[in-house]
């Protein structure tokens, strides 16, 4: 099998204006325009197998949904190249529209007023979906999603965790080659996350569906994509197994120590001057936590230097794991040198 999607240097660039507040602010634009480049996806190479399933992650405009537009084609790279399914997006977006679908957590493509089979029949009609295909393709997702008693129902009256079941149909109706899935289980139950997850995987694994994920929630990560990208300031910082993220970024460790007695004066600073601490906090008066970098010391210097400074009746150690680090990376709370950046 080949790629599906293919992004070469991918690059997208948008000019901000820069102008004041207030009615002056903009008549002073209007006269004498000021504006900031801004670069929200910055030489992105990313190649996708067909079958493929991907999470794709990062803060708050690490630039996710700019790569996810410039793959739908909604928008033009400023430079580099992109395809998928062997089409440029921007140029042929009808060609385009036929191979993907695109699935918003907090958005809808069905009709608002009208029962959710009238929707489906209305989106197969839009992609010229063969009646047979569209019977087969119907019956399959009201038979997985359970949509029988939802299909005569209004949309406007259906629950989220309904509308969520009835928008993947709709998305899958037309059999694209590729499924894109923004947040797709935001405000969910936990029950219905659960289906919507078994079923999508049901979709990989029995349709060959190519599948591109942006989520917050780690469960969707870990349960639907065995492969990561990471995405840092509109570059992509890690791109491989979801398993080998651990090795690569979980390189601060947590060591709680139990103090015998409440210690004086002020035992943060003392922790901190450990070499390789990165932070240290005290809780409850006799729990001491303290953060160190793996890539410059070892467990035994900071116990050791722990153990010479204060009085320890108990002592842990906690490794930093892979969803430590993701958490981490959407708090901001991860911070990266310029050698981590690929």
């Amino acid at each position: 099998m080949g790629a599906v999607i293919t992004a070469e240097a991918l690059t997208k660039r948008f000019r901000r204006p820069v102008k004041q507040a207030g009615l002056s602010g903009s008549l002073k634009h209007l006269v004498r325009p000021r504006y900031t480049e801004v670069t929200a996806v910055d030489e992105v190479d990313l190649s996708i197998e067909a079958g493929e399933s991907v999470a794709y992650v990062g803060p708050n405009g690490a630039g996710k949904s700019t790569t996810i537009k410039l793959l739908c084609g909604i928008i033009v790279p400023s430079a580099g190249r992109v395809r998928v399914c062997d089409v440029e997006p921007h140029r042929h977006r009808s060609r385009n529209a036929r191979n993907i679908s695109v699935v918003f957590g907090q958005r809808t493509q069905l009709w608002w007023d009208i029962p959710v089979i009238e929707s489906l029949r209305l989106i197969g009609d839009i992609y010229s979906v063969p009646a047979a295909d569209y019977e087969r393709n119907l019956a399959e997702m009201v038979d997985v999603l359970d949509l029988a008693p939802l299909l005569d129902v209004p949309v406007r009256q259906l629950s989220l965790g309904q509308r969520m079941r009835c928008d993947l149909a709709a998305a899958l109706v037309h059999s694209p080659t590729v499924l894109f899935l923004d947040e797709p289980t935001i405000g969910l139950d936990v029950a219905v996350k659960a289906k919507l997850r078994e079923f999508v995987g049901l979709m990989v694994r029995e349709r060959g569906l190519t599948l591109m994920l942006t989520s917050h929630d780690l469960g969707d990560i870990e349960q639907l994509c065995p492969r990561l990208v990471m995405l840092h300031s509109g570059r992509v910082l890690y791109d491989g197994p979801y398993a080998e993220l651990t090795r690569r970024f979980a390189w601060e460790t947590k060591i709680t120590s139990t103090l015998a007695a409440p210690p004086g004066g002020r035992p943060e600073e003392a922790a901190a001057d450990i070499l390789g601490v990165t932070r240290a906090e005290l809780h409850d008066l006799t729990t001491l936590n303290v953060w160190f970098d793996m890539r410059v010391t070892t467990y035994g210097a900071v116990i050791s230097g722990i153990v010479d400074r204060f009085a320890i009746s108990d002592i842990s150690v906690e490794e930093g794991d892979a969803e430590d680090v993701i958490r981490r990376l959407y708090s901001g709370d991860l911070k990266f040198s310029t050698e981590d950046v690929s």
